[in-house]
């Protein structure tokens, strides 16, 4: 079986590459020459390099795409924190990023389900299942993929057990009844002093649970809604940094898009402790607070618990 050589890197091993090819599938290279493969433009959905003095706001508005999409393809980038030669993937016009995914993704020379999921921060398995006619050693550049997310509906569930990896939310989640909550989940203080609610806990048009996000301050503080446990305090890709704190008669309240976290795993808190400080979000120009309310591992509206 012929080998075609791979530009730059000598010639793969018949082994090896095959390997590769079990483990994740790799989309065929076109004949285009390099230079049509790294323009900036919306169009080609190629990457940028950033130079001295960019910003993420001036490579959107160049590449004529909205800042948000923007910012959605390239989850890893900080927009505070842009590095001179950092490469940044410009979306086509064919892709979208809706919040909470799927994403629809056209695929890259090079590109592998592998690595695609590690862009997004999910599995290979999961595009997979997304795109059942889809054959992983066959992708072709151009090609359309599904790239399924893990939603901020599915944050606590995550770090009850332990672990931040990607789990998919329900498309539609059965919200428990205000008879379901016990008696000492009420009454409880709003995580923040001064606060408004751009975004209502609920399905979207989709049928996706989103959950609530409040608008703050520079400088604000997220409280402890009520005592208990801190069983998680790190990061979680595209959430930045995330607090989950467990409380009586198995209610855990979430605080992401934190910009620092200001207890640690095993902390027993207080009402009103401070637990991070509320981070800037680029996409929204707003220092925003993604709170979540669970009961058992279900959503809960928080606007039944609290204050």
């Amino acid at each position: 079986m012929a080998q075609r050589p791979v530009a730059g890197k000598g010639r793969l091993t018949l082994a090896l590459v095959v390997t590769l090819m079990v483990l994740a599938g790799c989309a065929s290279q076109p004949d285009a020459p390099p230079s049509a493969r790294t323009t900036s433009g919306a169009d080609s959905g190629g990457w940028v390099v950033v130079q001295r003095g960019d910003t993420l706001g001036e490579i959107a508005r160049r590449g004529g795409v909205p800042l948000e999409r923007l910012q959605r393809f390239n989850p890893d980038a900080d927009s505070k924190r842009l590095a001179v030669g950092q490469r940044l993937l410009m979306p086509t016009q064919q892709e979208r990023a809706p919040s909470g995914g799927p994403y629809r993704y056209q695929v890259r020379p090079g590109d592998t389900f592998t690595n695609i999921a590690r862009r997004f921060g999910t599995r290979a398995s999961r595009i997979q299942s997304a795109n059942p006619g889809v054959i992983p050693t066959d992708l072709r550049v151009g090609q359309m993929l599904q790239v399924p997310l893990a939603g901020g509906a599915a944050i606590a569930s995550r770090a009850t057990n332990g672990s931040a990896s990607s789990t998919s939310p329900p498309a539609r989640t059965r919200l428990p009844d205000p008879g379901d909550l016990p008696r000492s989940a009420r009454n409880w203080p709003w995580p923040l002093e001064d606060y408004r609610i751009v975004r209502a806990f609920g399905t979207d048009a989709r049928g996706t649970l989103q959950p609530m996000l409040l608008a703050t301050n520079r400088g604000a503080q997220a409280r402890a809604v009520a005592d208990g446990e801190v069983r998680f305090a790190d990061s979680m890709r595209q959430l930045g940094q995330v607090v989950i704190v467990h409380h009586a008669d198995n209610l855990q309240s979430v605080y992401a898009l934190c910009e620092t976290p200001l207890v640690a795993n095993g902390d027993r808190v207080n009402r009103g402790t401070p637990v991070c400080e509320v981070g800037f979000s680029s996409a929204s120009e707003r220092y925003d607070l993604l709170f979540d309310l669970r009961h058992g591992g279900k959503p809960v509206d928080p606007r039944r618990v609290l204050r």
